[in-house]
Parts: structure tokens; C-alpha cells; sequence
């Protein structure tokens, strides 16, 4: 039998979904969460004071618990998964990769090997913790861009020497444990489950101000990442310095995984999911680095709500949550890979 083609005129079309109206339906889900994360406890509050308390109106101990209480936790939930999100849509960019994370290459490691280093041996405060988590991330990704050059990077090598040098730290962040006074070895043992808990506006501020930096150096740098997709002979022909953009492009997406290890420990796998899910809201389009921040943001807010809620009456790291379930969605990606 023949088939009779529909004129052009008379076959539905497929409704395109705008970037814009994803970002702001992810900002609005954003804002929705975080009034329930405020207004959920101990004391729970309705969503109209919640935001009474935000304006300063109000009884004043409500204002109390929630902007100082509760709001640096729900912001930095929302800041650090913002940074993860970026940081891994850079990697997977970078190596053309789904698997390439900071995580799975191990910069995060090397940000928490700088943050032991300052808690077990010099028992440092928090500036000089966030200092030592950047000069760990950075000394990590250095020397992983050094071991994998040849001439050049290629993607393959650069993920194996990752690896490679990830597995080296947990070694060494482990033997620091084990040789640590007990106290040091406590803390340090907390920060490495990735949590939230005990996040001060103080605690925060440094970290804050970096991640503010790297992030307008990430969208300065995006038109280059975009270019880097389409190859180093294609890119280096459009006039982009290739390995002095891919080295930028690092070093800024490892200091926004440092910035969030100083905060809360290694959380793992916001920044492998957060860029393919953002991906599928975004219909394929290219990698957009704001569709991308809004999913970490939200990925990172709804996991540590679901760690504190439920568990009742205990709570579980953020960290505990995100390595569980994304250690699923990685499953999952190697499947899907395999059969490629």
C-alpha cells in the first residue's frame, strides 16, 4: 500500500518549549521549595509567615529562626548546588563526556584532601579551611591536566589520570584520619559525609564571594566551551587558544567544587546529573550554563529536605542522599552507555 504524505500545512506541530520559560518554571520551583525548607521543623510556619519573617515583619523570634536559623542553610543548599550544576556542565563539556564530573575525576577529593590537611595538622579556622579546599582543588586539577598532557589533552587520558589521582588521595585522606587526634579525626569525618548542617552566614561568606567570581568567569568563558564542542581544529580555526581556554575553563569549574567542598564536605553527583537533566528541560539545546545552576540548585535544596524529613527523627547528611541515588542514575548511564 502507498502512503500518502500530509501536506506541510496540515501536520501538527511539535510546541518548542522556550529556555526562558524553563529557567523561570525551575525558579519558581526553586522559590517554592525553599519557603517550604523555611517553614518546615520543629516550629512549623505557613508560607505567609515565612515571608513576613523574610520582610522583617512579624513577631521577631519567628524573623529569628528563619533568617538566621534557617535561611543560611536553604541558601547555601541553593548557592552550592548552583556551583556543582556549573562545574560539571564545564567538565562534560570539556571531555565530551556524560561521565565527566568533578566528582568522578576526583577534583572534589582533592578539595577535601586540602581540607583535612588544614583541620588535621594545623586545626584551622574557617578562612583558612576555605583556602585550604581551593589550594587542594587547584593543586589536584594541575597536576591532572600536567600527568595527561601529550602534546595536547585528550579526553580518554585525562578521565584514567583523574581517576588515578583520586584514588591516590582517598589514600592519603585516609591515612590522615587514621593518624589524627581524635577530635580532628571526628570533624574530619563529619565534613567527609557532605553536610549542611551548622551553616552560618560567617562560615559562608568566603566561600560565597569565590563562587560569585568563578561563576561570572564561567559565563565570560561559555562562548569558548561552546566553540570547544566542535573540536580543537574547528575551535583553534574560529580563534579560540584552545589549551589556554580548556585550562581557564578548569581551573574555574574546580574552584566551584572547592568552594562548595570548604562549605559542606564532598557532595557527590549533583554535578554529573544536574547538566543531563538540564540538557533534557533545555529539548537538546545546547549545554545552557543558567538552566543548568537553577538544576543543581534545586537538586541540592530537594535532597537535603528529603534528608532532614524523611528520617525522622534523624537526620542524614545530604551527602548520604546524593551518593545513593545518583549512585542509581550512574548505573543507570553506564547501561545506557554500554548499549551505544
Amino acid at each position: 500500500m502507498s502512503q500518502t504524505t500530509l501536506p506541510a500545512s496540515t501536520r501538527p506541530r511539535q510546541r518548542k518549549i522556550r529556555p526562558g520559560m524553563t529557567a523561570l518554571a525551575l525558579l519558581l520551583c526553586c522559590a517554592a521549595l525553599a519557603i517550604y525548607a523555611l517553614g518546615s521543623g520543629t516550629l512549623s510556619l505557613g508560607p505567609q509567615q515565612v515571608i513576613d519573617a523574610l520582610r522583617g515583619e512579624g513577631a521577631k523570634n519567628l524573623a529569628v529562626i528563619v533568617t538566621q536559623w534557617r535561611l543560611p542553610r536553604v541558601a547555601m543548599a541553593l548557592i552550592l548546588g548552583a556551583a556543582l550544576g556549573i562545574s560539571g556542565a564545564i567538565f562534560q563539556s570539556l571531555l565530551r563526556n556524560p561521565l565527566g564530573s568533578p566528582d568522578v575525576i576526583g577534583f572534589n577529593t582533592g578539595a577535601y584532601s586540602g581540607v583535612l590537611v588544614v583541620i588535621v595538622l594545623f586545626n584551622g579556622n574557617i578562612g583558612e579551611i576555605t583556602a585550604g579546599a581551593m589550594a587542594g582543588g587547584l593543586i589536584s586539577g594541575l597536576l591532572v591536566y600536567w600527568l595527561a598532557w601529550r602534546q595536547g589533552v585528550e579526553t580518554f587520558r585525562l578521565i584514567i589520570v583523574g581517576i588515578a589521582i583520586r584514588a591516590l588521595l582517598i589514600a592519603a585522606n585516609t591515612w590522615l584520619i587514621i593518624n589524627a587526634s581524635l577530635e580532628s579525626a571526628l570533624t574530619a569525618g563529619l565534613w567527609s559525609a557532605g553536610s549542611l548542617n551548622g551553616v552560618t552566614w560567617q562560615k559562608s561568606l568566603p566561600a560565597i564571594a569565590v563562587i560569585g567570581i568563578a561563576m561570572v568567569a564561567a559565563q565570560g568563558l561559555a562562548k569558548r566551551m561552546r566553540l570547544l564542542e566542535m573540536g580543537d581544529d574547528t575551535a583553534c580555526a574560529l580563534g579560540v587558544p584552545v589549551e589556554r581556554s580548556r585550562l581557564l575553563l578548569m581551573l574555574t569549574a574546580v574552584s566551584l567544587t572547592a568552594m562548595a567542598t570548604a562549605v559542606a564536605g564532598p557532595i557527590s553527583f549533583i554535578a554529573l546529573v544536574a547538566p543531563q537533566i538540564s540538557r533534557r528541560l533545555g529539548t537538546g539545546q545546547r549545554q545552557s550554563l543558567l538552566l543548568t545552576a537553577l538544576t543543581g540548585a534545586l537538586l541540592l535544596l530537594a535532597a537535603d529536605v528529603m534528608a532532614q524529613r524523611l528520617f525522622l527523627p534523624y537526620q542524614l547528611p545530604v551527602g548520604v542522599l546524593t551518593v545513593s541515588l545518583g549512585g542509581i542514575y550512574l548505573i543507570g548511564l553506564l547501561i545506557r552507555e554500554s548499549r551505544r
